[in-house]
């Protein structure tokens, strides 16, 4: 284990946060507001850390998959750890698990919050909280990758460690230069959208606001009725946005290089808009009665199922009080997720589509022994490691799914509750049922739940593999 790059790395980490801590500062400033002096505070913090970690450069700068993964998990946690200190000394959040629990929330563009009064608080810790999944949906450690110099495949293994999906690739043959391409496609989506909003009627402070939850795939309403009071033209526009923001990066890179039928006819792609589609279509037919046209029922359905599968989190409505038929719906959808290489969470389509081949392989290999099949994805075969690797993901993501809802229920709430409460949090989408629903709040559990579902928070976005090496012995041998 080379714990010198790690700690190296950790330290660009913490002055990465207190960079991005000025924006909020100076949004305290243009307000003026006492809480100016919580991040003034909590960006001397992180910048004098990490000056000290980053003081002496390691001799050795080549780290691998192992050093990666450790890497990833400890920086998620000590960015979640010092994002929560303005919220601590400002007073918008009392309780430190809380506090812990809004910021990773935030971080991990889960979107669940503990807070009954969003607006209530200060309009520069409003600012902060949605800008956190803004920097967490594509990843600080993928911004990090274009700046810092490593040696070998260093870089390839940070990106495998952060980034969602079966399998990473490079766009291009230097991993730097993808990581450049990503977060460029990231930010223009962002100011198309900001100016959009802009357009509808949004102040610049909720156009950023909204559009820092959507392209994260967060969700953190800036408003307590979160995006129920916003214009149709508004709603509408997020809506596109985020189904946007849940396609794979990769198609977008393929739209720049003038490839576009590899990026429309990406497997991967059509099954994500076909399932889109389809749960809209039977979800406005369901709740038809419920509004006054079905164009309204299709246009609420379209954000409730764009805001889900996407793990956005957004709502324009209370669906806890829908029909059975499109909660279970919306409740599949948590679990199926956006596409691999989004900044969407959930298991995603493509781990999806490819174990629903496997299991056909398996049917044909067993009713005909001895013929050979090998499993497609895109016209190229899924190697054996991608699918090994999936059938262990599955495995962790059910074991601990089962154990975090064991462990919420001691709370003794409802099984609805507990059961969407895991499934929205580890699944990184915000709102869950009953009383964890969209007008409710997860302030409700004990300081115990809620540390169990910061746990799922951080390990549904970092693919579970990252956090649980850390539990694991031979992580932290030396040789």
């Amino acid at each position: 284990m080379n714990y010198s790059i790690i700690v190296y790395i950790i330290g660009w980490i913490l002055k990465a946060e207190a960079a991005l801590l000025v924006l909020p500062a100076l949004t305290a400033i243009i307000y003026k507001e006492t809480a100016i002096w919580s991040f003034v505070i909590t960006i001397l913090i992180c910048f004098g850390i990490g000056m000290l970690l980053t003081w002496k450069k390691p001799k050795n700068k080549i780290f691998y998959v192992k050093e990666g993964f450790v890497t990833a998990a400890f920086s998620w946690i000590v960015l979640s750890c010092m994002g929560a200190v303005p919220f601590l000394i400002s007073g918008s959040i009392a309780n430190p698990v809380d506090a812990l629990f809004e910021t990773v929330s935030g971080f991990t563009t889960t979107g669940a919050s503990i807070l009954a009064d969003v607006e209530s608080l200060p309009r520069s810790i409003i600012f902060w909280r949605s800008f956190t999944h803004w920097i967490g949906g594509m990843g600080v450690l993928v911004l990090l990758l274009s700046l810092l110099p490593l040696a070998g495949g260093s870089h390839m293994n940070l990106m495998k460690a952060e980034s969602p999906g079966p399998s990473v690739s490079r766009l291009v043959p230097k991993v730097q230069s993808t990581a450049k391409i990503l977060y460029g496609i990231y930010l223009f989506i962002t100011v198309i959208e900001v100016i959009l909003l802009l357009l509808g009627g949004a102040s610049l402070f909720d156009s950023l606001t909204i559009s820092f939850g959507t392209a994260g795939t967060g969700g953190f309403g800036i408003k307590n009725d979160s995006m129920t009071s916003y214009s149709v033209y508004i709603q509408v526009v997020v809506t596109i946005f985020m189904i946007l923001f849940g396609v794979n990066f990769n198609a977008y890179f393929l739209l720049m290089m003038k490839k576009p039928k590899k990026a429309i006819f990406n497997e991967e792609v059509l099954w994500y808009f076909g399932i889109i589609l389809a749960s809209i279509l039977l979800i406005a037919w369901n709740i038809r009665g419920y509004y006054a046209n079905i164009l309204t029922a299709l246009q609420q359905s379209a954000f409730q199922v764009g805001s889900i599968i996407t793990t956005t989190g957004y709502a324009t409505a209370d669906f806890n009080l829908w029909p059975a038929f499109s909660k279970t719906i919306l409740v599949i959808l948590m679990f199926v997720g956006a596409c691999a290489g989004s900044t969407g969470g959930g298991i995603k389509v493509s781990r999806l589509v490819i174990l629903f081949k496997t299991i056909r392989k398996e049917f044909h290999q067993f009713l005909h022994p001895r013929s050979v099949r090998k499993v497609i994805m895109d016209g190229k075969v899924v190697e054996h490691e991608v699918i090994r690797t999936i059938n262990v993901f599955m495995v962790a993501y059910f074991l601990i799914f089962t154990i975090s809802v064991l462990l919420i229920s001691l709370d003794n709430y409802d099984l609805v509750t507990n059961f969407t409460a895991v499934a929205a949090t580890f699944n990184n989408i915000g709102p869950g049922l009953e009383l964890v629903g969209p007008t409710q709040n997860f302030g409700l559990f004990s300081n115990g739940s809620k540390l169990v579902l910061i746990f799922d928070m951080l390990a549904g976005r970092l693919e579970l593999f990252p956090l649980l090496l850390l539990f694991v012995r031979d992580t932290w041998r030396k040789f």
